[in-house]
């Protein structure tokens, strides 16, 4: 697994609740890619199995905080102008 695939699959995993197993699986796949640079295959597999299952479900929903998500733009109002008949 490449490091680019391996972030990305972290990052959105941290979107979900974890239990504390999958978060220690979490933490060990990390500490092993940094150390060798690569990951068994079997790794590899549930890695990707949990971040399908995990994809199944609806994110936190306090993974956003207020400050980061943009407030939807207020349109103003037309102003209706009639035609003068001359």
């Amino acid at each position: 697994m490449e490091k680019e695939r391996l972030e990305w699959v972290m990052s959105g995993l941290g979107h979900y609740h974890l239990t504390a197993r999958e978060d220690q699986f979490i933490k060990s796949i990390n500490q092993d890619f940094s150390q060798s640079n690569m990951l068994t295959e079997e790794q590899e597999e549930k890695l990707e199995s949990l971040y399908k299952e995990k994809s199944k479900l609806i994110p936190n929903r306090n993974y956003f905080s207020p400050k980061e998500s943009n407030p939807p733009m207020k349109t103003k109002a037309k102003r209706f102008r009639p035609k003068w008949i001359t």
